[in-house]
């Protein structure tokens, strides 16, 4: 494509802290795609986890508290920004963050496949060394590593972007990438199947609602844990039951819903002060795996319900290939569907990320590039 613009609109992660250090800006260069690379136009991207993390340096090892709004909004003055990236290492700034991108190819890089150019695409988040893909220390996150779709225009690697047909909106398919990646990755490394009783923390959020659904398709029970105003939404999503967020005793809760009162797996984001009894909620030979941990890094529970129930343990943080692949087949088909609480433009991103932080909503926050 030619008669591409020399700047372009797009927020600024000037480095960690609040709020503040988000930088909308309409002269910032276009980017330009290098060898192995597209240029991408963004039609529309949305909020994270990851996003906030990165800029308030929680994934720093000396934060310790959980990701309060209070930090969310103002940075962690414990933090340490040598460290502060989700592999542990610094990140450089200004960063262009939002590892979400639906867009269109506008540009290649030198020698590249020029038939791409005009072609619709969902962007991998994971940024893999293409002769070591498992390396997972050779992994990187599309707007932490590398520039994101806070941004009219993004350089991603050619093997990231992912030919998309779907008749869903650029904002809807937009809310898909990261929070459906890292379910899908949360719900296959404990390998759900049908007949599994799975027990979903933070099921309102944008992993949660996407782990509900990928639950349901592979033939599983799904007990959601989430705020009371949002258990009817969960359930049209296919949560067999509900409980709410603050339980005294779990147990008890799931005894009147689950054979013996207990789940095969626990799919858990928020960790914190319920770990424990997330964690005695399974039955013998029983399969935990997090994807983060919201309300708290640090975490107490009984080692007796690990050893003597034979219980499995699983991080969930760097997909393999094939998870992204498995995502676009479901969009395709038809088999998985967005959750979109309210959209916002590129100039609104700081108000997302406040919205964000308020838990108030079911699903996903999305910047449409369009509107």
């Amino acid at each position: 494509m030619t008669d591409l613009p020399k700047t372009m609109r797009a927020v600024l992660l000037t480095g960690h802290g609040g709020l503040e250090k988000l930088e909308y800006r309409e002269d910032v260069p276009v980017p330009t795609a290098g060898p192995g690379d597209v240029l991408v136009r963004v039609l529309a991207s949305s909020v994270n986890n990851t996003d906030i993390n990165t800029r308030t340096s929680w994934y720093s090892e000396a934060v310790r508290s959980g990701l309060t709004e209070k930090g969310a909004q103002e940075g962690f003055e414990d933090a340490e920004g040598h460290s502060a990236g989700w592999s542990g290492a610094s990140l450089s700034f200004p960063r262009i963050q939002g590892s979400d991108i639906y867009g269109e190819i506008v540009a290649v890089g030198p020698g590249g496949p020029q038939a791409r150019i005009g072609e619709r695409v969902l962007v991998d988040v994971w940024i893999r060394d293409e002769q070591d893909p498992l390396n997972v220390e050779r992994a990187g996150c599309i707007g932490s590593e590398r520039d994101g779709g806070f941004a009219e225009f993004a350089s991603v690697p050619e093997t990231c972007a992912h030919a998309i047909r779907s008749e869903l909106s650029a904002a809807e398919l937009a809310s898909f990438p990261c929070a459906y990646t890292t379910a899908e990755n949360l719900v296959s490394r404990p390998a759900v199947g049908p007949g599994d009783w799975v027990l979903i923390s933070g099921a309102s959020g944008g992993v949660g609602s996407a782990a509900i659904q990928l639950c349901k398709r592979r033939g599983a029970k799904v007990v959601a844990i989430a705020g009371d105003s949002k258990h009817e939404a969960l359930v049209a999503l296919g949560a067999d039951a509900c409980l709410p967020r603050r339980v005294d005793d779990l147990g008890s809760s799931l005894a009147g819903i689950c054979p013996d009162g207990r789940v095969n797996v626990v799919l858990d984001a928020v960790c914190g002060p319920q770990f424990g009894q997330l964690v005695h909620a399974l039955h013998r030979r029983g399969r935990y795996a997090s994807c983060g941990a919201i309300a708290g890094p640090i975490v107490t529970f009984d080692v007796r319900d690990l050893i003597y129930g034979d219980l499995e343990f699983y991080g969930a943080t760097v997909a393999p290939k094939r998870i992204f692949e498995n995502l676009v087949r479901y969009i395709e088909s038809g088999e998985i569907r967005p959750v979109i609480a309210k959209t916002f433009r590129l100039s609104e991103v700081r108000e997302a990320q406040e919205e964000f932080l308020r838990k108030r909503y079911v699903g996903k926050l999305v910047i449409d590039l369009v509107s």
